[in-house]
């Protein structure tokens, strides 16, 4: 290679490192890594694959997310595990290899108050831990007045009628079958 070639050569990786610079600092946050922006996006195309679906249900392939989008598999799988969790409202089933999926559901966020209601129910309510978490569910606008007097009696009537572990356990049903009426 002669000196004009090499000086060329030199020119044209200097072009390249800097058109990458510029791609990747396109969009970026100052201090960021740009990982923000495709996490971003990742998001938004799966949500927009979730409002397009007749249902809450979406099923999709990692692989085919991330040619999409132009990014590597695993990100996708760091967007999921980080944006649609259940605090978030949604369930992500996964299956890896050739026949991979994700089936991603997205779940009311009325089921989930009502689940953490009811995961806070154990051996150890009292009749004001009920009263506590029903003026929460009547603050969200999940339960009337009425309705949280009568469970509050309710829990009060079988405290005195059955053992700490069945008490428990009907009152967590009781909780999350009001998630469906």
């Amino acid at each position: 290679m002669s000196g004009g070639e090499k000086k060329l050569v030199s020119l044209l990786q200097k072009v390249k490192r800097s058109n990458i610079i510029l791609v990747k600092s396109k969009g970026q946050s100052k201090g960021g890594d740009g990982l923000g922006n495709l996490a971003d996006m990742i998001e938004q195309f799966i949500l927009r694959k979730l409002a397009n679906e007749e249902g809450a249900i979406v099923v999709l392939r990692r692989n085919e997310i991330a040619e999409q989008i132009e990014c590597a598999p695993s990100q996708v799988s760091y967007v999921l595990n980080t944006r649609f969790t259940s605090e978030r409202g949604f369930m992500v089933e996964s299956r890896r290899g050739s026949g991979g999926f994700v089936r991603i559901i997205r779940i009311p966020l009325q089921n989930i108050i009502y689940q953490n209601a009811a995961n806070q129910i154990s051996n150890e309510t009292t009749l004001a831990d009920i009263e506590y978490i029903t003026e929460r569910l009547r603050k969200y606008g999940l339960m009337t007045h009425r309705e949280s007097t009568l469970v509050s009696h309710f829990y009060n009537l079988i405290d005195q009628a059955v053992g700490p572990a069945e008490r428990t356990a009907i009152m967590r049903a009781l909780l999350l079958s009001l998630a469906y009426i």
